[in-house]
């Protein structure tokens, strides 16, 4: 799925276009036994509360495709009799009206999603009519020919409020807050089938991670059967290891900031293209060459590719290997950040014997929040 696809799913999550039928719920305690259950259509919940699940929803299909959105493909051994894509299929077509299903999906949750304390596990059946889009890309709503019928999960941490003071409108006192179970926004979740090229993709199915560094592997291995790529702190790594490999005595300041200039070149090219920007090996051996390594130093690209953990299915997304808020230069005693269209201000120079990153002063210099005068200023006073 790319960002315009989720978009319009997103936007499906408000009263005046809904397409949920109906919403199922289990409240699962930190023992892992189920407390409670819910099941009932949608569109009979009060208002408030429907505001408030609409928010849980498009949380789950929130944040950057790549780091928290993961468009995963089933593996082929998942999609014959008895895979994990077999089962959520029946789940999808039971329309959430099967018990004994419903039971038997929150028994998977509960045995899969390694967490230590409460959350509560929300799934939702939607069925959308695709309208289809006009030459001049307007939505024809009595031209629908497709129907998108999905199922959405959100697994919700629950906790305690915090204790405190406040104000008792009956006694009209400051008296001490009733703590309650609070539940927040998910942890993780995913749509099933993905919705690619505006249409039903049951090869695929979409994940959410809040924390990008925190997958989840285990519970998306065993309860949809699909393997999750590489974390975005992954992803940077492995790109930072192999250039490291490959460039090696050529791995110079230069060389690391015309990378990183032309992955940020990349980029802005391509800011307003939905698809997100991935390379595969052929694609980050190109980039190498268009950024000034020759062709005798990337002889063994493949072997290094290969040792720095990728393979022929490997994608790294550039928005997590590129640095588009800052150019970073670390030392062991000293940290330098600049804005990545500053970093050809610093030089790299030989002074006294001793390679050393030279920084232009200006006029406009502070230490710690004070005006201080350089040394050039200095010699330049009578």
């Amino acid at each position: 799925m790319n960002k315009k696809e989720v978009l319009e799913i997103r936007r499906l999550f408000h009263p005046d276009r809904c397409p949920i039928t109906r919403i199922c719920g289990c409240y699962v305690d930190a023992d892992k036994n189920k407390k409670t259950k819910l099941k009932e259509a949608f569109l009979s919940l009060p208002d408030e509360e429907m505001y408030k699940y609409f928010e849980i929803f498009k949380k789950t299909l929130s944040g950057t495709i790549g780091r928290n959105l993961l468009d995963m493909e089933f593996p082929l051994t998942q999609e014959s009799g008895g895979g994990t894509q077999e089962f959520l299929m029946k789940l999808r077509a039971s329309r959430l009206q099967d018990e004994s299903l419903l039971d038997e999906f929150y028994d998977k949750v509960i045995e899969t999603f390694l967490y230590p304390e409460n959350y509560y596990i929300i799934l939702i059946h939607g069925a959308y009519d695709i309208p289809r889009k006009g030459t001049d890309n307007t939505e024809l709503f009595d031209a629908s020919e497709d129907v998108y019928d999905f199922v959405l999960c959100s697994i919700c941490p629950v906790r305690l409020t915090k204790p405190g003071l406040c104000y008792n409108e009956e006694t009209n006192s400051i008296s001490e807050r009733v703590r309650d179970w609070f539940v927040e926004v998910p942890a993780t979740g995913f749509l099933f089938p993905a919705f690619s090229d505006r249409n039903t993709d049951i090869h695929n199915i979409l994940y959410y991670s809040r924390n990008p560094e925190e997958l989840n592997e285990e519970f998306a291995r065993l309860l949809l059967g699909c393997e999750l790529p590489l974390t975005a702190a992954s992803q940077r790594d492995t790109f930072n290891t192999l250039v490291a490999e490959t460039l090696h005595e050529d791995c110079t300041y230069e060389a690391v900031k015309t990378i990183h200039e032309t992955l940020n070149g990349l980029l802005e090219e391509r800011k307003d293209d939905p698809e997100p920007l991935a390379l595969d090996r052929d694609d980050v051996k190109h980039l190498l060459s268009a950024s000034g390594v020759s062709d005798t130093t990337l002889e063994h690209f493949d072997e290094y590719f290969e040792q720095a953990g990728g393979d022929n299915q490997t994608a790294l997304y550039v928005s997590n290997v590129a640095q588009t808020r800052k150019f970073e230069i670390r030392t062991p005693d000293i940290v330098i950040q600049v804005k990545p269209e500053c970093a050809d201000l610093i030089e790299t120079r030989i002074l006294d014997g001793r390679p050393c990153f030279v920084i232009p002063a200006t006029d406009s210099v502070e230490v710690n929040g004070i005006p201080v005068r350089t040394a050039q200023r200095d010699s330049e006073e009578p």
